[in-house]
């Protein structure tokens, strides 16, 4: 059984919400990634979403950019991004992983080998925000023959007749993601989103996990009653470089999605 579907049904059981935090990979380095995955892990995330450095990327606001940049700068391959998420893995092997990657990079080398490589180590899901629904079949497929999930998006501006196919291609969650726009923490979130989410509790069985915008204790309580999961990527990216302040609004966030 899928890692991704083994954690979800724990935290169903136990009526609490999964803590998603986004690490990119690379940033600040190589060998501090495993580190901060570690100090997520210890703060309370059930499953990790590992972002690979990718040149042009797709909706990410300018933290997130900046920290692709920062990754690249060093001149990363695809092989040191598995091989540090294989090091993650072997440090936490009940913490599902989750790759956010473009779909350029999968085609670089050709899918079979990324979804070979990703299923070594240790992955459990990919998310390719550009790879859109009519072209994903050739890749949904032998991902799940490597028993791996591929993860679709669904968004504010996505109709709803769309959202139904998405969901109905989708497995592991369902991505939700929160704003029209770009990745960035908001101080407030779209009046529309509960609203949104409602419905699609309707037209899906998979959990919705929600991202974009997520940056507070405060906003992962007001989704608690509608969303399976919390995705936290740039205010989490923004505090890198203050291990402590990392450490500290992650245990907040986590704290935030297991309250009963």
């Amino acid at each position: 059984m899928n890692a991704l579907d083994v954690t979800f049904a724990r935290l169903r059981q136990q009526g609490r919400r999964a803590f998603i935090p986004f690490l990119t990979v690379g940033d600040p380095d190589l060998a501090l990634t495993p580190q901060r995955a570690t100090a997520l892990v210890d703060a309370g995330a059930d499953l990790l979403e590992l972002g690979f450095p990718y040149s042009d990327p797709i909706a990410d606001g300018p933290v997130i950019q900046s920290s692709y940049t920062r990754a690249l700068a060093q001149r990363l391959t695809l092989e040191d991004m598995f091989r540090t998420a294989a090091s993650i893995h072997a440090r936490h092997p009940t913490t599902p992983l989750v790759a956010m990657t473009s779909f350029s990079l999968v085609w670089r080398r050709g899918p079979q080998w990324f979804l070979q490589r990703a299923q070594e180590a240790g992955f459990s899901g990919l998310i390719v925000p550009d790879l859109p629904l009519e072209e994903s079949a050739p890749l949904r497929g032998p991902a799940q023959s490597q028993g791996l999930h591929l993860i679709q998006l669904v968004t504010p501006t996505t109709p709803p007749q769309r959202a139904e196919q998405i969901v109905a291609a989708s497995a592991g969650f369902v991505y939700c993601v929160s704003v029209t726009g770009i990745t960035g923490a908001r101080a407030e979130l779209p009046a529309a989103l509960i609203e949104r989410l409602d419905w699609l509790r309707h037209v899906s069985h998979l959990p919705l996990c929600v991202g974009f915008g997520i940056s507070t204790p405060q906003q992962v309580r007001q989704l608690r009653p509608h969303a399976d999961g919390i995705i936290v990527g740039s205010a989490l990216v923004r505090l890198l470089g203050d291990p402590e302040g990392f450490s500290h609004l992650a245990q907040e966030l986590a704290q935030a999605a297991h309250e009963v």
